[in-house]
């Protein structure tokens, strides 16, 4: 385990000394973010940032950790890679359509399905017992690597946002693989590892003030590969182990559902893009850049600790844990008005009941 730690340091040194050579590559390919109404920054930014982690990841795991997988696997992993890659890159560039880039991880999930072989095959449900998916194993995994891809994409909207709660979410899932989940696959563990590393040396690039963003080429690619690896522990599903990367993945998850649910009430299309993220309704409220990202990180790390409690407790524990963390989030939510100022419908329930118990 020592060499492999050693060999997850020199990972992370090499994204760090690769990013500002993909900087001027993204300048060179015009890969460079423009300030408009949407965004954030106040001058153009070199994006493609991804590409320097996806190198950096890449080359830890084919020559400085090669012993550690099994080839075809790894192969395969790589090929939908490269598809998730490509298509980041020529959105960073050309910015793509929403279907076009939704082909291209599709593309890419098939490949991870029927190249890889990493797939949802049964569940277990309490008191149920055990069903084999059959053939809903096809829709349901790749409808997940759809839509937790999408999720990371959609919190990437701040400096290092994205990049620091994805380094959060991969740690604790490494941990819980490793401790608690993959006793025989141990090198999916390492496997994790080796992403949390390329992330590491390239997050203080991308931390604000950042001098390169992820882009597309970053938020997919490091989506594409959590959906992935999540795979590899919801092989056979639980309760609880489904129950993990959900928690795990609870800040771009909670993002994504909210938003759909507020584009739905206000009636608009769900792929049309506003400004009532989480990042941003946390600005609007007056924190700066940088408080903003710390307080996501400290929401994440929230997520990341009740997951790591899911494992070592009972299914009555895990259930009372998820329960009050869905109330806690619903509170948090409604709190900031992600939904809207108007819709709180806890909060006002809440206040009626104290107003009862006053009166009484």
């Amino acid at each position: 385990m020592f060499g492999v730690i050693v060999k997850l340091f020199l990972t992370m040194i090499l994204s760090a000394v690769i990013t500002p050579f993909v900087i001027k590559l993204a300048y060179i390919l015009g890969a460079v973010d423009n300030p408009n109404a949407r965004r954030v920054n106040k001058k153009p930014m070199p994006t493609m940032g991804g590409l320097a982690i996806f190198i950096a990841f890449t080359f830890s795991t084919f020559v400085l950790l090669r012993n550690q997988f099994p080839s075809h696997e790894l192969f395969s992993v790589f090929l939908a890679e490269v598809i998730i890659i490509l298509t980041g890159i020529i959105d960073d560039i050309r910015e793509l359509s929403p279907k076009a880039k939704m082909l291209g991880i599709f593309v890419a999930a098939l490949v991870i399905y029927f190249l890889a072989g990493i797939k949802m095959n049964e569940i277990v449900i309490p008191f149920l017992g055990t069903f084999q998916l059959g053939w809903w194993s096809f829709p349901i995994t790749i409808i997940w690597i759809l839509a937790i891809t999408n999720a990371v994409n959609l919190i990437d909207g701040l400096d290092g946002l994205a990049t620091g709660v994805s380094i959060i979410a991969l740690f604790t899932m490494g941990i819980v693989g490793y401790f608690f989940l993959n006793f025989t696959n141990i090198y999916v563990s390492i496997w994790i590892f080796a992403l949390v590393a390329a992330l590491v040396g390239f997050l203080p690039h991308n931390f604000h003030p950042a001098s390169i963003f992820l882009g597309d080429t970053g938020a997919l690619f490091i989506g594409f590969m959590i959906a992935v690896f999540s795979l590899k522990g919801l092989k056979n599903v639980t309760f609880v182990t489904m129950l993990i990367p959900v928690v795990i993945l609870g800040v771009p998850i909670t993002d994504t559902v909210y938003a759909m649910l507020r584009r739905f009430l206000n009636k608009k299309p769900i792929t049309q893009a506003d400004k009532h993220h989480l990042h941003h309704r946390l600005m609007q409220l007056g924190l700066s850049h940088r408080q903003t990202v710390l307080v996501i990180y400290g929401l994440a790390l929230v997520f990341a600790f009740i997951s790591l409690l899911l494992p070592i407790s009972s299914f009555w524990g895990s259930v009372l844990l998820a329960v009050a963390l869905l109330i806690g989030l619903e509170l948090f939510v409604e709190s900031i008005g992600l939904i809207g100022d108007n819709r709180q419908p806890l909060l006002h329930s809440i206040q009626k009941f104290i107003k009862r118990l006053e009166k009484k």
